[in-house]
């Protein structure tokens, strides 16, 4: 028997198809990764400009059991070795969920292992004990993705409250469509940001949406004033002959939006510290591997002495060890799913809150 297995070691398997990334992963305790395979499909995508939901499908059923043998091998287990199978069920594109979901409940229908089905959103949330193996609940999370942007107690492992949503569109697909509308590119968050380097941040003025009542993002207006300001900027360029005008260039321009973005994120998370009394801020999404958003949150945060938790850039992507850590709480919960498990693309996060909570801890 592995050695693991003797230690008292519950090693979970993670799969995640929940978008463009297919993945998997093994985790011991829900904190000790032994291994994290990631297939990327962004080269394929990027020549769309965006994640084509039908090739993400095909292409998650090419990787999925490679990745999941990888995963295995580098962990150096078998799957007798396992504890369970954790999967993302939602939310996400449905066609890329199903994949990882079906291949999650062969393998359980074919070694007898439970069936732990795991939230996108709480997996982010987990990535942060990856992160900081001491840390426990309760704590503030911060996710912000090209679909999301949350701010999160997380009052115990499996127990949440979500505080605040976006309303409108979510961070990185203000992104993505601003770097297409500049000629950027795809994937759009780490393209301006490494065109923001060197540039002006104040080149131009543009709104930061706020609400009295509610901790809630909005980033439709930002996305839509910087688009009308590039065609501005434009016919600039054009009357002086230019690709860019005198008085902005590309930098300046991708610069003065990340910082929008930037201050909103910031500025609404800080609120909700100050009215909460949380003194731990965890961040996790895509778009808190972002360098701006990571300086500007640490400042914050030691400014009003709060703890300050960000995953490694890798983990704060999708991937397959966040899905296994979650899934390792939940197992320990005792949340299963039986064979007839489906992928929900519109998943919330309360569908699958804990019931229990530890009871007089501080936060």
């Amino acid at each position: 028997m592995n050695q693991m297995k003797d230690n008292n070691k519950n090693l979970i398997l993670g799969i995640e198809t929940s978008c463009d990334e297919t993945a998997a992963a093994v985790v011991a305790n829900g904190m000790m990764i032994l291994s994290n395979v990631i297939a990327s499909q962004i080269n394929l995508h990027a020549e769309y400009g965006g994640v084509v939901p039908e090739i993400a499908s095909r292409e998650h059923v090419k990787s999925i059991l490679p990745v999941i043998d990888r995963a295995l091998s580098d962990a150096d287990i078998s799957l007798d070795d396992l504890t369970a199978i954790a999967v993302t069920y939602g939310p996400g594109l449905v066609g890329a969920l199903l994949v990882g979901v079906s291949a999650a409940k062969g393998l359980a229908a074919a070694t007898g292992l439970p069936l732990i089905p795991v939230n996108h959103l709480e997996g982010h949330i987990a990535s942060s004990y990856l992160a900081d193996p001491s840390l426990e609940p309760p704590f503030l999370c911060l996710i912000v993705s090209g679909g999301h942007s949350s701010l999160v107690e997380v009052l115990d492992y499996t127990c949440y409250r979500t505080l605040a949503r976006t309303r409108d569109d979510a961070p990185g697909e203000a992104f993505d469509k601003i770097a297409r509308s500049i000629g950027l590119g795809y994937p759009g968050g780490p393209l301006i940001e490494r065109a923001s380097e060197g540039g002006n941040s104040d080149a131009f003025y543009l709104p930061v949406t706020h609400f009295s009542d509610s901790y809630d993002f909005s980033f439709s207006g930002v996305k839509t004033a910087a688009i009308n300001a590039y065609r501005k900027i434009e016919r600039e360029a054009a009357q002086e002959g230019r690709d860019w005008p005198l008085s902005c260039s590309q930098a300046d321009f991708a610069a003065t939006f990340q910082a929008s973005i930037v201050e909103a994120l910031v500025k609404h998370t800080e609120a909700a510290l100050i009215d909460t009394g949380y003194k731990t801020l965890v961040l996790g999404g895509g778009v808190s591997a972002n360098k701006k958003l990571r300086e500007v949150m640490r400042e914050m945060t030691d400014s009003i002495g709060v703890r300050l938790i960000v995953p490694l850039p890798v983990y704060c992507t999708d991937n397959a060890a966040m899905i296994a850590s979650a899934g390792y709480f939940a197992w320990k919960d005792g949340r299963r799913a039986a064979l007839d498990l489906n992928a929900v693309p519109m998943a919330e996060l309360e569908e699958i809150i804990g019931q229990s909570t530890r009871e007089g801890e501080t936060r």
